[in-house]
């Protein structure tokens, strides 16, 4: 998906945009950048390929370069960014967290328009290009980033450094979030206040959906009042978000619990323990643990000394390796248990069997799994959640066009909790990855976990409510 920090202080911003940057590690893999400003040396940019390496490793060594009491950093798994463009609103920087579902289509109209891209991501037009060359048409920034809102399908967040402090603006629905924090002589906007605690900063502000804000080291503008309808995507809590951050003002960590104790409260599967898969497990099968009142064991961890997070190679032969040599089974605690697994979701399926089967080989006598999340039957049109070009790519599409001889027959009965569909698609699962048993977390825990109204959380990947919204939205326009 990506991550984005930015800050301006009365002081030198550079080690806390290097290591809040660095806290957005886990939201993307492919590139990392950096940009500053200061009135002496303007604007000072760097962008590195991460697909082989780390973020610290690849910038540490050139921090003495930029300069300046304020810079904006991403960490991407799309494009090459930030960008710098001179424009008639002043030079800026920019950094987005976006999916532009309908790219190829605004990039022909702008060329239309005699405006060229010089920025290429894989030989493919770069998102955050296209969506400064929208803000650009605008008399101001505001009018140029609801601009922004207005002609792209997908999300867009961002944030701007300017000559004159730095402009965030969350996207006009509020899928992703954008977190503002303080600290004295300082200000700082990021996708993940998991920034915050080591650098000082204390959580000040969550910006509303499609709201905007100018920092500055001593207080924040409003720029545009949020929208009054929200819809921040559910998963943030169930897989994307680390242990410690908040999202108006639910912290993941708590919400993975509470999904977990209430599941483990009404399950009377017999079981010696319960484990979670690394890392996105972990919470929930602490909470399921004890709400089943019985032992939290790591029948499985993370070889974290080098593999501290997920790499995902194009290649899928590659990507199944990956996953296997970063998680190790431990005999000692599998020997002749039932162990209980809990894991945030299964998309495509592909690891799962081979994991499975390897935690048999390794002497579990019962292997349970309980996914944090509902059944995943509608591809995201909204955020990058995962590479899938397909739906097809997903398990659940695979195999109702198995049972229905069509894809996208009768998904509103699959998404339907408990209903004859919903029980016939699960149990298949079940049976294809040989687990003992098999549940998946109801739409209404998840929602009451999170603790926001259902109308303010995008569901969309697994009832396909959002097809409402943007049919909601089109007409209003």
């Amino acid at each position: 998906m990506g991550g984005f920090f930015g800050t301006i202080s009365k002081s030198s911003c550079i080690a806390d945009l290097f290591y809040g940057t660095d806290y957005n590690s886990h939201m993307g893999t492919r590139r990392g950048g950096m940009a500053t400003y200061s009135k002496e040396n303007g604007f000072i940019r760097s962008i590195h390929n991460l697909e082989s390496s780390y973020f610290r490793t690849k910038f540490e060594s050139q921090l003495s370069k930029f300069t300046g009491n304020s810079g904006i950093g991403v960490i991407s798994d799309t494009d090459a960014q930030p960008l710098i463009i001179n424009s008639h609103l002043g030079r800026f920087a920019i950094v987005t967290v976006a999916k532009v579902s309908n790219l190829d289509e605004l990039a022909n109209e702008l060329l239309a328009q005699n405006m060229h891209f010089a920025e290429l991501s894989s030989g493919k037009t770069n998102p955050t290009e296209l969506i400064a060359l929208l803000i650009i048409q605008g008399r101001t920034f505001v009018e140029g980033i609801e601009n922004v809102f207005k002609h792209i399908k997908g999300s867009c967040s961002m944030l701007l450094l300017t000559e004159d402090g730095i402009i965030a603006a969350r996207d006009s629905w509020g899928r992703t979030p954008i977190v503002i924090g303080k600290k004295e002589g300082a200000y700082a906007a990021t996708t993940e206040s998991t920034s915050f605690p080591n650098l000082g900063y204390e959580i000040d502000y969550f910006l509303g959906a499609g709201e905007i804000v100018r920092l500055h080291e001593d207080g924040m503008e409003q720029l545009r009042k949020p929208n009054k309808k929200m819809q921040i995507c559910s998963f943030l809590w169930v897989y994307y978000g680390f242990p410690t951050s908040c999202y108006e003002g639910r912290n993941v960590e708590e919400v993975r619990f509470r999904c977990g104790c209430n599941m483990g409260e009404k399950d009377h599967t017999q079981v010696d323990c319960v484990c979670g898969i690394p890392d996105s497990g972990v919470g929930m099968a602490l909470g399921y643990a004890a709400g089943m009142k019985v032992p939290y064991q790591r029948a499985i961890s993370k070889y974290t000394p080098t593999w501290p997070r997920s790499f995902t190679p194009s290649n899928q032969e590659m990507r199944s390796l990956v996953a296997k040599m970063k998680l190790i089974p431990n005999r000692a605690i599998l020997k002749d248990k039932k162990v209980l697994f809990c894991d945030d979701s299964i998309v495509r399926g592909t690891q799962l069997r081979d994991n499975v089967q390897v935690l048999y080989e390794d002497g579990a006598k019962e292997v349970h799994m309980r996914i944090a999340c509902p059944p995943l039957i509608y591809g995201c049109p909204f955020i990058n959640f995962t590479s899938s070009k397909s739906d097809m790519e997903l398990i659940t599409r695979r195999i109702i066009e198995q049972f229905e001889g069509d894809a996208n027959k009768n998904l509103e009965h699959y998404a339907t909790t408990d209903s004859p569909e919903y029980q016939r698609l699960v149990e298949e699962i079940r049976k294809r990855f040989n687990l003992t048993s098999l549940k998946f977390n109801t739409l209404e825990n998840l929602i009451e976990s999170i603790g926001l109204p259902k109308c303010q959380v995008c569901t969309h990947c697994f009832d396909g409510s959002s097809k409402h919204t943007l049919e909601e939205s089109a007409s209003e326009d």
